[in-house]
């Protein structure tokens, strides 16, 4: 059996973005993740050590997101490395960091970058952008 943990949308206002503007005013983004990672046993046992804690997730999703990047890569791949790090038991996965309302004259909702990553590839160098797969 394959499982996973997904977190649905998660809002954040934050200061991500290549121009001055968007570095200064802001702007709203949101998450999205799926993690891979056995919890079989917590199907069985009830118990928060035997799974991916979803809340101690969002936090290290939310700290995150307060430290400004340039590039939504970027951000993408602080979160991954951060939630690798908490969490050696997530297989792959995806994530998706969208920003909402980009400024350009264009007209468009949003934009995002999507990272992901099967369970072979995880630990390999430089995988670090398409980790996304990771959630």
């Amino acid at each position: 059996m394959r499982t996973s943990i997904h977190i649905g949308t998660l809002r954040f206002y934050a200061h991500h973005g290549v121009l001055p503007q968007e570095q200064k005013v802001g702007n709203y983004f949101k998450i999205e993740t799926t993690l891979y990672t056995d919890f079989s046993r917590a199907l069985v046992t009830d118990e928060l050590t035997d799974t991916l804690n979803y809340a101690e997730i969002c936090k290290i999703i939310s700290d995150e997101m307060a430290i400004p990047s340039r590039l939504l890569e970027h951000v993408a791949g602080r979160i991954i490395n951060s939630l690798r790090s908490h969490y050696p038991q997530i297989t792959g996965g995806r994530l998706i960091v969208t920003k909402e309302k980009p400024p350009t004259k264009s007209v468009f909702k949003n934009t995002s970058t999507i990272s992901r990553q099967s369970s072979p590839e995880i630990n390999r160098p430089g995988i670090t952008n398409t980790l996304a797969s990771l959630c």
